[in-house]
């Protein structure tokens, strides 16, 4: 089973940046893209940011123009840098690798707090 794992999680002060990783551990059969999600605590989980196997990308509202989701098909990871942080982008951030007919992967989260 491919597994996604995340990285560049941490704590940053508001109006900085951070850029989180997530690599799979192998090749995904199936996929149609892959997303970024957040929940922070006592909230929903919602969805970031998305990016296709054609490239085209979606943003939530709260995050377009400060949010930048990519990927390396090389290295089988996609990236989310993250700028001009706010207090409200406190939460656990987790990668999705998008298969519609074998059910979604998902990582096991990387914390992002940002202090006001």
């Amino acid at each position: 089973q491919v597994q996604l794992v995340e990285s560049g999680g941490g704590l940053v002060q508001a109006g900085g940046s951070l850029r989180l990783s997530c690599a799979a551990s192998g090749r995904i059969f199936g996929i149609n893209g892959m997303g970024w999600y957040r929940q922070a605590p006592g909230k929903q989980r919602e969805l970031v940011a998305t990016i296709t196997t054609g490239d085209s990308t979606k943003y939530a509202d709260s995050v377009k123009g400060r949010f930048t989701i990519s990927r390396d098909n090389a290295k089988n990871t996609v990236y989310l840098q993250m700028n001009s942080l706010k207090p409200e982008d406190t939460a656990v951030y987790y990668c999705t690798a998008h298969r519609p007919a074998l059910g979604d992967l998902w990582g096991q989260g990387t914390q992002v707090t940002v202090s006001s």
